[in-house]
């Protein structure tokens, strides 16, 4: 037994979207390479699962401001 990684998760380019169970609060990102492949899986998701699409991620930040999640500072003001 190791100690627990302590290195944050970095997301790789490209666009995201985030699956969870109906009624989840938690769920998995799936990255596409282009937009339109991003939108016919969330199509495709949306049949049985919640689909949140979080836009586009490039160099470390979400290029999309409206699409990224929204950070627990900002709903608190």
């Amino acid at each position: 037994m190791g100690r627990p990684p302590t290195k944050p998760v970095t997301l790789k380019d490209g666009f995201y979207i985030e699956v969870r169970n109906k009624g989840a609060n938690s769920g998995i990102k799936i990255r596409s390479d282009n937009s339109e492949s991003m939108l016919e899986a969330a199509k495709e998701y949306k049949k049985s699962k919640e689909v949140v699409v979080l836009g586009e991620h490039k160099k470390g930040k979400w290029v999309t401001e409206q699409a990224a999640p929204a950070s627990k500072k900002a709903k608190a003001k």
